[in-house]
């Protein structure tokens, strides 16, 4: 993958859609902000929390002076009191790629929210529609009974969906529990039927190479990228979300290192209590993402050590053959 000559290939219509993948705190933004400045691409985020204005800290969100350097799409489109979809995400995926592609230029992709790069690559999991009466009762049933319940509910009927959703995450409990009702099979076996692994857009060059760290070099990366955070100001950011009349829509008041803070501010664990939780919550996060990750086909694995130089990582991503 050596820089490219010029802004245009293939018969001069550019159409490289470049994909990074990884875990959280894997450095794959940092290796996808190097390529995109050596290809003169445009980076596409594929992240299911920078997309809400205001989550900076908690969500990683590149600097100012890093979007200023490299176009960044996908970031800050929508407020956090709002619901986003996997519908949504697509939908403006595919209008930021045709874009950059009209400017001649390439497209790096990055991210770890790997249903909606599923989605966007693969296409829509064919489910069934959302059911109004079956989820006003979930909604009753997780007030009076708490989210645990129906997080237990879930493991019974599809313990494979149980184990990589959070037990915490309503939104993801509430569908896979819809759909074994509509349907009466679990979400988990539908979705691996979903899972062809062929791009939904082949006219893109797509290339997907993703970042893998051993478990131990992981989990430290995580744990000293909380307390980057925390030291950051991450709790005064979510104060400030907190304080807004409008308040948090279910997904962003769910996100890992937001949950956790605000169940801090309503006096139901401490500070430290709370940095811990967030550290275990987002290696929990990290296993789901590995989980995931290890189905995808068409990825080629970049191993990265615990003490390589990102210029190092950067030299053997551009080294890559050109198909994996």
């Amino acid at each position: 993958m050596s820089p490219p000559r010029g802004p245009r290939y293939n018969g001069g219509v550019e159409n490289r859609v470049l994909v990074i993948l990884g875990c959280t705190a894997s450095g794959k933004g940092v290796l996808a902000r190097a390529l995109a400045a050596r290809m003169g691409a445009e980076i596409v985020s594929i992240d299911s929390m920078k997309v809400y204005r205001g989550m900076d800290i908690g969500t990683a969100k590149p600097s100012a002076a890093a979007r200023a350097a490299v176009p960044h799409h996908l970031i800050d489109v929508a407020d956090p009191w709002e619901a986003f979809s996997a519908a949504e995400f697509v939908a403006r995926a595919d209008r930021a790629v045709a874009d950059i592609h009209a400017r001649g230029r390439p497209v790096v992709a990055v991210g770890g929210t790997v249903l909606y790069f599923k989605c966007w690559y693969e296409g829509l999991f064919a489910g069934p529609s959302a059911d109004p009466s079956v989820r006003a009762e979930l909604r009753r049933r997780a007030a009076d009974e708490g989210v645990a319940a129906l997080h237990a509910e879930l493991a019974a009927v599809d313990p494979e969906a149980a184990a990589r959703i959070h037990r915490n995450d309503l939104r993801r409990i509430e569908r896979a529990l819809e759909v074994h009702r509509l349907t009466g099979r679990p979400i988990s076996a539908l979705q691996r039927q979903w899972g062809a692994a062929t791009p939904r857009r082949p006219e893109w060059s797509w290339r997907l190479i993703g970042l893998r760290r051993e478990r131990a070099d992981a989990n430290h990366r995580i744990n000293l990228r909380v307390r980057q955070m925390v030291a950051a100001g991450l709790l005064d950011e979510v104060r400030r979300l907190a304080a807004d009349p409008r308040g948090l829509g279910a997904p962003a008041a769910q996100a890992v290192g937001y949950a956790e803070l605000l169940a801090h501010l309503a006096g139901r664990l401490s500070l430290d209590e709370a940095i811990e939780q967030i550290k275990v919550n987002s290696r929990r996060l990290a296993k789901q993402q590995r989980t995931w990750l290890r189905r995808m086909g068409g990825v080629t694995w970049l191993d990265v050590a615990a003490d390589e130089p990102e210029a190092t990582v950067l030299a053997r991503a551009e080294a890559l053959p050109a198909r994996g």
